[in-house]
C-alpha cells in the first residue's frame, strides 16, 4: 500500500463513522468518533510487529511517529496514523492469513482504562453491551459496531464500510477478536456463539480461525457478524457494582467531551492556535492557514456553537495556566506570549477567566493538562 494510503483516507472519509446501537426496532445514536485516539493501540500492534520480527522503524513508517512518542504513555495520535501501521503489518507480514486476530488478543479489557471498568461493574452482559456500544469511541475499534436482537437470536454487526478495502480483512478480524476477548474476560468463559460470518474470502488454512474463534467462519458472507443465543444478554456480570458503573460513566462522558474539544473545525482551530504558543495568531491568519476567509470561518465556528474569541481565550487561559505553574517568567513575559500589549490587560483577562488573578493562581496547585495533545 503506498504511503499516502492513510492521508487519502483521513482526506476521503474524515472521522470514521458513528456507530449505531440497535435493540429491536429501538435505535440509539451514539457520539460520533473524535479524531485523536490513544496511542495504546499503536504499541500493541507495534509490539505484534515486533513478535513477528520487524523493527520498530518499521513499523511505524510513514506515520510521523517516533520510537520516543511511542513510548508516551499519555500519548494520543490521529486515526490516520494507526491506520498506517496497520498497513505496514500487512504488507510486511502477507503470509499469516490470522494476523488480525493476533492483534485482537491483545487487546484485553483492563487496555481500555476506565470504559473496561465501567463493563466491570455492569449488572449483566445486556448492560455491559449498552454501555460499551454507548461509549464505543474510547476504544480503539475501527468499524462501525452494533447489536441486533431478532427472535432468540442476537447478532453483532462488524460494519467496515469506512475502512480502506486493503485493511477491512485485518481489522475486522482484530474488532471481532477484542469482542470476544472482552466478553470471555466479563462472563469468565467463552460465549457459546451459534456461528460467524465474515466477508473476507476463506484462506488456504482456516485452522488458525476455529482455534481462535471457536466455529469455522462462513467466509465470503453479505456481512460480519458473530450470533449468540439471545438470552445471553440476561447473564449476570460476577461483578456487578451499580455505584461503580455510575461512576466510571461520568468518567467515560468527561472523557468523550474533553476528546471531542478537538474534533471538527473548532479542533482545528484550536491546533493552529497551540502549534506557536509564544505567537498566537489573529483570525485572520487562521482563516488563511484553513483555506477560507475570515467570514466563512466566522459563520463554520458559529454552526459548532463556538466562536473564535471564545477558542482564543480558552488556548489563552490554558497557556496561561501553564505559564504561571511552570514560573520563572514575569506577568509582563506571559502577557506578551499571549498577544496582550500590556500586563493589566492580561490580568484583568484571566480574573474573567478564573475569578483570581495570577499571583493568587500561581499560590495554587498546578491543575491538570487541559490540553493533553500539545
Amino acid at each position: 500500500m503506498p504511503a499516502s494510503y492513510a492521508a487519502r483516507y483521513q482526506q476521503r472519509y474524515g472521522i470514521v463513522g458513528q456507530p449505531i446501537v440497535i435493540f429491536g426496532q429501538r435505535m440509539t445514536q451514539v457520539i460520533p468518533r473524535p479524531p485523536r485516539r490513544s496511542i495504546t493501540s499503536v504499541q500493541l500492534l507495534t509490539q505484534l510487529g515486533l513478535d513477528h520480527g520487524l523493527s520498530v522503524d518499521s513499523c511505524l513508517a510513514d506515520t510521523g511517529l517516533t520510537p520516543l512518542q511511542l513510548a508516551d504513555l499519555q500519548g494520543e495520535i490521529d486515526t490516520r496514523q494507526e491506520l498506517q501501521v496497520v498497513s505496514n503489518l500487512i504488507t510486511a507480514l502477507p503470509a499469516i492469513s490470522d494476523l488480525g486476530l493476533r492483534a485482537g488478543l491483545r487487546y484485553q479489557l483492563t487496555t481500555y482504562g476506565i470504559w473496561g471498568y465501567a463493563m466491570l461493574g455492569s449488572q449483566n452482559f445486556r448492560q455491559a453491551a449498552e454501555l460499551g456500544l454507548r461509549y464505543l469511541d474510547l476504544t480503539f475499534a475501527l468499524n462501525h459496531i452494533h447489536l441486533l436482537e431478532e427472535g432468540d437470536q442476537a447478532h453483532l454487526y462488524l460494519e467496515d464500510r469506512d475502512v480502506p478495502p486493503a485493511l477491512r480483512g485485518f481489522l475486522v478480524q482484530r474488532d471481532l477478536m477484542a469482542v470476544l476477548v472482552i466478553q470471555r474476560e466479563l462472563i469468565g468463559s467463552a460465549l457459546p456463539l451459534r456461528g460467524i460470518q465474515l466477508r473476507q474470502s476463506a484462506p488456504a488454512d482456516t485452522t488458525p480461525f476455529i482455534e481462535r474463534l471457536g466455529v469455522l467462519p462462513a467466509f465470503d458472507s453479505p456481512c460480519n457478524r458473530m450470533s449468540f443465543d439471545r438470552a445471553l444478554l440476561e447473564h449476570p456480570l460476577p461483578r456487578a457494582n451499580p455505584h461503580s458503573v455510575q461512576l466510571c460513566e461520568a468518567q467515560c462522558q468527561a472523557l468523550l467531551a474533553r476528546r471531542q474539544e478537538y474534533a471538527g473545525l473548532a479542533g482545528q482551530v484550536r491546533r493552529l492556535l497551540l502549534a506557536r504558543p509564544g505567537r498566537l495568531p489573529d483570525m485572520e491568519q487562521v482563516a488563511e492557514q484553513l483555506h477560507m476567509s475570515t467570514r466563512t470561518l466566522r459563520r463554520k465556528l458559529t454552526e459548532q456553537h463556538s466562536s473564535f474569541r471564545a477558542l482564543q481565550d480558552d488556548v489563552r487561559q490554558a497557556l496561561a495556566e501553564d505559564l504561571l505553574s511552570a514560573g520563572g517568567l514575569s506577568l509582563e513575559e506571559i502577557a506578551e506570549r499571549l498577544g496582550y500589549g500590556e500586563a493589566s490587560n492580561f490580568i484583568h483577562a484571566f480574573r474573567r477567566w478564573t475569578g483570581s488573578t495570577p499571583g493568587q493562581y500561581g499560590t495554587k496547585p498546578a491543575s491538570d493538562a487541559r490540553y493533553p495533545h500539545r
